[in-house]
């Protein structure tokens, strides 16, 4: 949009510009400003207090959640989901990942990123699990898999796959799971993981040296526990503690998972936990129903899935910086009991478009921007009042996101900070002045917090 509004010129006729007197380049820059705003604020939710967005859509994602259903529907149960609602979801799926297969013969993790071994071969998994003597592969999907195995081979298969992660098993087993799940290789080959030590309580996750990140902690006991029972360890003693964790540790599984049934509401999190439960004949259980309803929700309607749900809280605060840069700091719009017509022409017209309330108005004839109670309000609500069941987290942080399945960050927690820093609140503000002042000051204890001994700042847990 910059560029409808800042000229792209030959040589020279940029000689000529550059003679233009720097008023007029303002004036130019401040035009291309005001289309860049609004479409910013064309783009905000409904009820105009926030800004929701989508993530891309992911071969990573679509891979990984085509798994999970056709585990669900192979060891037939789908509960209450409809079967061909569940069918039409894989097969919509395997038709995208087909259709966006790069020109190397690989998978990126988006339709627009370049060819990884992981997504690659998640890929194939996937299009090994859909295809059976009933369903075998025609000629055009014969070529794709064979490309796609062509590029795996480049990248060095199985080995390449564990030199790209290095000791963190976060995610390696999970691919190579998923590889055992679709047959591509023995589940001897799947490292084994200490499902067990989910059983801990959650302040000592930190220092049972898990082999995997916390937030990964639902599909360590689902991958564990299919790992367990597919491959048993020899270990007579190592046996009988795990058989007697599995019942707890899928207590952890339900005690974590968010309403939405989404773990941190990320597609390939909530299918590695979905497929593995399927596979050890716990597809009934109601973890497992939840990620089929998570799966089933997500999906996009070109057939694909996202990475995660959306970045709502992310978004909005970025949106009120952005905003916020224009002058020194936003002002609360007029208050609530105000209608339309009180406000000056202009500002009646900025507080509608095709019929939508806009967070943001503009006061006739100055630069000042002034924002809705209600978008700070939004912001307020998404900062998390108690102990978080996912990370164990304290309360104070912001998620990216107002859904059930956002976890506090140390990402998102100052970018909310920082817009609600931007806002210049009038005297008859002192309430909502006060409850953002008390918000601020219970993310920066949590911020404080979280900061590990070396100085620098985790995503989620301190250690």
């Amino acid at each position: 949009m910059l560029q409808a509004n800042l000229t792209t010129s030959s040589p020279a006729s940029s000689q000529a510009e550059s003679s233009q007197p720097a008023s007029q380049w303002l004036e130019q820059l401040h035009s291309a400003w005001r289309v860049v705003e609004d479409d910013l604020l064309s783009q905000s939710s409904p009820e105009g207090t926030h800004w929701t967005g989508q993530l891309s859509t992911s071969a990573l994602s679509t891979a990984t959640a085509v798994s999970g259903l056709v585990q669900m529907r192979q060891h037939e149960c789908l509960g209450d989901a409809c079967p061909e609602t569940v069918n039409t979801a894989i097969e919509q799926g395997c038709r995208w990942l087909a259709d966006h297969q790069n020109a190397d013969g690989g998978f990126g993790d988006t339709d627009r990123s370049h060819s990884n071994i992981a997504t690659t071969l998640l890929v194939l998994a996937a299009w090994n699990m859909v295809r059976t003597p009933d369903n075998p592969a025609d000629s055009q999907a014969d070529s794709a898999t064979r490309r796609a195995w062509d590029y795996v081979r480049q990248q060095g298969q199985w080995e390449g796959l564990k030199r790209r992660y290095g000791k963190d098993k976060t995610f390696v087993v999970p691919i190579m799971c998923n590889c055992a799940l679709a047959g591509l290789i023995p589940w001897t080959r799947v490292a084994p993981l200490p499902f067990e030590a989910a059983w801990l309580p959650q302040d000592w996750y930190r220092l049972a040296r898990m082999p995997v990140v916390s937030y990964a902690i639902p599909a360590l006991v689902a991958i564990g526990q299919a790992r367990f029972q597919l491959a048993p360890p020899r270990n007579p003693l190592t046996r009988a503690i795990r058989r007697r964790a599995q019942k707890p540790t899928l207590e952890v599984l339900q005690n974590m998972q968010p309403a939405s049934g989404g773990y941190l509401e990320a597609v390939p999190l909530t299918s590695f936990v979905l497929m593995n439960l399927a596979a050890i004949g716990q597809g009934t259980h109601p973890v497992s129903q939840n990620c089929l309803r998570f799966l089933l929700d997500s999906r996009l309607a070109d057939g694909s899935w996202p990475i995660d749900t959306n970045l709502a809280t992310w978004v909005t605060s970025l949106s009120i910086g952005a905003l916020a840069r224009k002058c020194p700091r936003l002002s609360l719009a007029p208050r609530a009991h105000e209608t339309e017509t009180d406000l000056p022409a202009t500002d009646a017209a900025a507080a509608n478009t095709e019929g939508k309330a806009r967070p943001f108005v503009s006061v006739a004839g100055t630069d000042l921007i002034r924002i809705r109670s209600g978008t700070i309000r939004w912001l307020l609500s998404c900062q998390h009042k108690s102990r978080h069941p996912f990370t164990g987290a304290n309360p104070g942080g912001w998620g990216w996101t107002n859904l059930s399945g956002a976890v506090p960050d140390a990402d998102d927690t100052p970018a909310a900070l920082l817009a609600l820093a931007s806002v210049n609140f009038e005297p008859q503000d002192a309430r909502l002045e006060h409850e953002v002042a008390v918000a601020a000051a219970r993310g920066l204890r949590w911020l404080l917090k979280l900061q590990n001994r070396d100085g620098g700042w985790p995503t989620f847990c301190r250690g």
